[in-house]
């Protein structure tokens, strides 16, 4: 399982224990984290899974796809760390993960 701390907008965070293969989005839906609304149910054609990724643990990511990077960009606030939280699967190497819900998705 990995560690992922989810922080909102208002600076408050919550940790979530997730397994291995899970996609953040589920994991901030299981978790009933603020702000992650995940209308397309993880298809990546909403944005409405965006976060910010702690910048130290954008290495450890893979590449976001060109469609990911198509959805970025109808992103209210966009950011060089912007991701879309439903591309982002989890694994034992994303263990103490950090991720920011942006204001403009309360």
């Amino acid at each position: 399982m990995a560690q992922i701390t989810f922080i909102n907008a208002d600076g408050s965070s919550k940790e979530v224990h997730v397994e291995a293969g899970t996609t953040v989005m589920q994991a901030a839906m299981d978790n009933g984290i603020d702000g992650i609304i995940a209308e397309c149910g993880g298809a990546c054609s909403c944005a409405t899974c965006h976060v910010y990724v702690d910048e130290s643990w954008l290495p450890k990511l893979e590449e976001p796809s060109s469609i990911e990077q198509d959805m970025i960009e109808c992103v209210l606030e966009p950011e060089d760390n912007s991701r879309l939280s439903c591309q982002i699967v989890v694994s034992e190497d994303l263990d103490g993960l950090v991720v920011r819900v942006p204001e403009s998705q309360y």
